[in-house]
């Protein structure tokens, strides 16, 4: 579903991407992590359609982000890691508006169920700035969701959510990829990445250094040592302290 393919990505000499290149099919949760400053920004809003690759091709369901850009669009979500609203609209506004955008039916009742799911019943007519960190993320996502995407990327998901919305936000990513989503995470919580995704994706200084699920990264002798965790490994991939 998301195929990314010799992805570069240059800003005048600096190369924040190099030759990254990885594939999530449908209902594998993919955690992309890597140190600050390793490229996943870049790679998340060169898949999304935000910045075009330097070089490289992206493909979502088929379409190329470039090429195809509606195409590719319509099948899938970025919920970023600061989301954006419109100061005065409402939040069934919001849900409204995205439903207008995406052609979606029976708006209403999908955004009703959306709000249950993110606990969001009852700040229906609440604008943003009534709203706490948490739920501005929440209804985001509540967006990003309501057209059915089959491609969905996430930037720090749990920010500012409080304990009962972090479990109910790692429910709803799992949900997704059990329905068939294709699903990236991209997270410095490496605890959410262990315990939601399938399969994970080291990326530092730009380039790949890992890409397999958490049993095959523990049984790979240059990455983890016995009764290794993702913290270690993570630290091993990137250079860090073992």
């Amino acid at each position: 579903m998301i195929d990314v393919q010799h992805l570069t990505k240059t800003y005048g000499s600096f190369k924040a991407v190099d030759e990254f290149s990885f594939r999530v099919g449908p209902g594998e949760v993919v955690g992309l992590i890597g140190p600050n400053g390793a490229g996943k920004t870049s790679t998340l809003r060169c898949i999304v359609g935000i910045q075009a690759p330097s070089a490289g091709t992206i493909t979502i369901g088929g379409h190329d982000i470039v090429r195809a850009p509606v195409e590719a669009k319509r099948l899938l979500a970025f919920m970023a890691d600061e989301p954006q609203l419109f100061e005065y609209l409402t939040v069934m506004e919001h849900l409204r508006l995205t439903g207008r955008l995406y052609r979606v039916r029976d708006v209403e009742a999908r955004a009703r169920d959306l709000l249950a799911e993110l606990q969001l019943t009852g700040k229906e007519h609440a604008i943003p700035a009534e709203l706490s960190r948490g739920m501005t993320q929440k209804v985001a996502i509540a967006c990003g969701l309501l057209h059915d995407p089959k491609a969905l990327l996430f930037d720090e998901p749990l920010t500012g959510l409080d304990p009962l919305g972090i479990r109910h936000m790692k429910e709803t990513i799992v949900a997704r990829g059990r329905a068939g989503a294709a699903v990236i995470v991209s997270s410095h919580l490496l605890h959410l990445v262990e315990e939601i995704c399938t399969r994970i994706v080291i990326i530092d200084h730009g380039r790949k250094v890992a890409d397999a699920t958490l049993a095959e990264l523990k049984a790979h002798p240059e990455l983890a040592a016995a009764g290794s965790s993702l913290e270690q490994i993570f630290l091993t991939a990137t250079a860090g302290e073992p």
